[in-house]
């Protein structure tokens, strides 16, 4: 996995630069999404290992799949995927420029545990709350973890909050302790 993140990593930034240029940030995340979504399905990934197809069939395949075929960027940016034997890296090719487009957007990622599940109203409440506590845009992910007992966990970053009942009892048996 690892690897496959180095790889991809240089394409992703040339990606990002470019839609950042040309004000389509928008529009390179529903093709890469797009993209990444064709390498994945399962007949795909016969064909772009096989031997049997040139790197110009295999990109042409790709570009017609996109439904893009006019996008001149679009089917440079294929034909030198394809060309060095780098489709099979578009999902992290993806993931890379959606992490560089919220980096440059000023939206970081809120990993929140909770008890409980929450509903898209507590969700928005909380977000109200955590986002000023954090000093930028919050894209949540939310995961429910009944050993919480009660409350929530939040890490952004490097940086934790933790307002689970599970977490004020373990502070409380550490400060009897000492």
């Amino acid at each position: 996995m690892a690897e496959s993140v180095t790889i991809a990593r240089p394409y992703a930034q040339a990606v990002f630069r470019l839609a950042r240029e040309s004000k389509a940030l928008a529009a390179w995340s529903d093709r890469l999404q797009r993209l990444a979504a064709i390498a994945q399905d399962v007949e795909m990934t016969k064909v772009v290992g096989n031997p049997k197809f040139s790197a110009g069939q295999v990109a042409n395949l790709f570009v017609s799949l996109s439904g893009e075929a006019g996008n001149k960027e679009l089917v440079s940016f294929i034909g030198m995927l394809a060309e060095n034997e780098r489709l099979g890296v578009l999902m992290q090719i993806q993931e890379i420029y959606e992490q560089l487009r919220s980096a440059d957007e000023g939206v970081r990622e809120a990993f929140i545990t909770s008890a409980y599940p929450l509903d898209n109203a507590q969700l928005k409440n909380l977000m109200s709350q955590l986002e000023p506590h954090f000093g930028s845009k919050l894209q949540p992910h939310v995961v429910v973890d009944e050993a919480l007992i009660g409350g929530i966990k939040v890490a952004v970053g490097d940086q934790v909050l933790d307002a689970s009942v599970r977490g004020k009892l373990e502070a409380m048996a550490t400060a009897l302790k000492n």
